[in-house]
């Protein structure tokens, strides 16, 4: 009987004094989603993530990345809907393709809503971001920070895109949202939907004739060698991310590495959006030149230029925000209005 007495207080004091212990359910490896891997800014801000997560919790959390979203055979739609099931662990995932499951993440997809980055950090860094992060909150993840994939430029096989004549007929692909698919077709174009991963052969081939995607994307994926040599600068949706972990995960670790893994993503998050906006905004045209010394002919639109795009999509602005919900419309209006 005491020998079995000095076993239970061996095992009692071993779970106090040995790291990790008390974590007995951690599992051996999380798994992390993204659409993109590196060299792309969003696979860059993964990657540091898992790096930063590892460092700050002492090894007890390590996080292997999954591009390519990969863990549900490349759908990207049907991501946010495995992570709800724990399909997948982690992830940082895009507002457009979370949106079929979150219909206010459509906010962001509103055509012409956000005229500058100044507009993107009104919103993810204010009332609209903290809303949106509660509504998450019910829904079996803990969103934890707001990372950025940026404007989404046009491009194309064909013409140089100036009016919404020049779209007319073009066979563009988009990502799987009914609002870009309406957006697109008020402009005349012909919506071709499929996943990144099919786009970049449907370029190639000239099965699509065009894209929207932000500038690094376009850079990274080396579009104008798929003959995309027409470039609009028309920043008519920007695409934010999100860092999230799947909550019965998130309950599963101490508090302590709770905030090590929070810290992680506030850090990796800002850095991912300094990446991103690298060579496009505060002055800095450098990708633009990069891209121009590509041969691609680089269109930027005027405001008067702009003004006929936005008055084109106007019906399907209108027609989405009673979707997403008139009040966090008319907040993000307010917000934007208000940025310095």
């Amino acid at each position: 009987m005491k020998s079995f007495k000095t076993l239970l207080a061996g095992l009692a004091l071993a779970a106090l004094v040995l790291p990790g212990a008390a974590e007995a359910a951690y599992k051996a490896e999380y798994k992390l989603s993204t659409v993109l891997g590196k060299p792309f800014p969003w696979g860059i801000g993964g990657d540091r993530w898992a790096e930063l997560v590892k460092e700050k919790t002492g090894g007890r959390i390590t996080v292997k990345m999954y591009p390519g979203t990969s863990l549900v055979n490349g759908d990207q739609t049907k991501e946010f809907t495995a992570l709800r099931q724990g399909v997948i662990d982690m992830a940082v995932g895009s507002t457009i393709n979370w949106s079929p499951q979150v219909k206010e993440l459509n906010l962001f997809s509103l055509p012409f809503l956000m005229p500058d980055y100044a507009a993107i950090d009104a919103l993810t860094q204010g009332p609209v971001g903290k809303q949106l992060f509660d509504l998450l909150a019910t829904k079996d993840v803990v969103p934890l920070a707001w990372g950025e994939n940026g404007f989404r430029e046009l491009s194309n096989s064909k013409r140089p895109v100036r009016t919404p004549d020049d779209l007319k007929g073009l066979k563009v692909r988009v990502v799987g949202s009914p609002l870009f698919l309406d957006t697109f077709t008020a402009l005349g174009a012909n919506p071709t939907q499929m996943s990144w991963a099919d786009a970049q052969p449907a370029l190639s081939t000239g099965a699509v004739d065009g894209q929207e995607n932000p500038l690094s994307v376009f850079v990274a994926a080396k579009l104008p060698t798929l003959a995309q040599k027409n470039l609009t600068l028309w920043g008519y949706v920007a695409d934010p991310l999100i860092f999230v972990v799947n909550k019965e995960v998130w309950e599963s670790w101490s508090k302590e590495d709770q905030e090590g893994v929070r810290a992680a993503a506030l850090q990796a998050a800002q850095e991912q959006i300094a990446l991103a906006r690298k060579g496009i905004a505060g002055g800095d045209d450098s990708v633009l030149k990069d891209i121009q010394a590509q041969g691609v002919e680089v269109v930027k639109l005027t405001p008067e230029q702009q003004k006929a795009f936005q008055t084109a999509t106007r019906p399907v602005f209108d027609k989405w925000a009673k979707t997403i919900g008139p009040d966090l419309v008319k907040t993000a209006e307010d917000s934007i209005a208000k940025r310095k």
